[in-house]
């Protein structure tokens, strides 16, 4: 019996757009909410979201016979965090800040075994094998990990060629806010210079033959990102549906001009 399937790498290859949801309210219990509203991932957040191994855990294993699959963002690319998800059962990563090819290349090595990586031997005490039931797992889990890098900074985008030619990286993702405070536009990720530097990764990722991703809570924005290309997108978080969807309500019950006069009193 070999290591599980990974769908959204598998639907990366063949081409097909795959629709994301940031996952960052750390509850299993939402996860499992979310993971039957239709979107194919959901994007467990540990860099933002209020996430510890143990609550990354539970919504991996809350996802885990589910139709979104979970990609996990850890605070940072350190082999050590990385060794303990994986054996968790994290199959696809998306890891913030890679500035460089060296650095894409270290976590290449990280999600994988050796003679391919520095990935230990531990998985049959944890869920990547279901939990040593799985006798082909060490043997074929390489092939069904999905590394995608985040690019959102000058130095990420000056380095994209090297980035994106690196073996093992399966998909380049922008972070548009991080991109557009670290070029002089911050909180202003549609701005004429920080599109124009997004178009740029987003072409040369193309010819590399990697997966285009990129995030945005602006429904416009995400119209222009998939017209760009991207075969992969986050269109919101839980975070913000949730703040959108009991505002909402509120005044609809209300109506919208006594809501207002009332702020967030009763």
């Amino acid at each position: 019996m070999a290591a599980p399937k990974n769908a959204f790498k598998a639907a990366l290859r063949e081409g097909r757009f795959q629709l994301g949801l940031w996952a960052a309210l750390g509850s299993a219990y939402a996860a499992e909410i979310l993971s039957t509203s239709g979107y194919d991932w959901l994007l467990i957040d540990g860099e933002h979201g209020p996430n510890d191994m143990p609550l990354i855990s539970a919504q991996v294993g809350a996802l885990r016979h589910s139709p979104a699959h979970a990609m996990v963002r850890p605070p940072m690319g350190e082999a050590w965090i990385l060794k303990q998800l994986l054996d968790q059962g994290a199959q696809t990563f998306l890891i913030p800040m890679v500035e460089s090819a060296a650095q894409a290349e270290a976590l290449v090595r990280a999600v994988r075994y050796p003679p391919h990586g520095i990935r230990g031997v531990g998985a049959g005490l944890g869920r990547a094998s279901d939990f040593n039931r799985t006798p082909d797992y060490i043997t074929t889990a390489n092939e069904e990990i999905c590394l995608i890098v985040q690019v959102e900074n000058r130095a990420g985008h000056a380095a994209i060629d090297e980035i994106a030619a690196v073996e093992g990286v399966d998909g380049i993702f922008i972070g548009p806010s991080d991109l557009a405070a670290d070029m002089g536009h911050l909180g202003n990720p549609g701005a004429a210079e920080v599109l124009a530097a997004i178009t740029h990764i987003f072409e040369r990722t193309k010819a590399h033959g990697k997966a285009r991703g990129i995030m945005t809570v602006s429904l416009p924005e995400a119209g222009v990102y998939r017209d760009l290309g991207a075969d992969f997108m986050a269109i919101g978080t839980d975070v913000n549906c949730l703040v959108s969807a009991v505002g909402d309500l509120r005044r609809r019950f209300l109506g919208e001009e006594i809501a207002e006069k009332r702020g967030g009193g009763y």
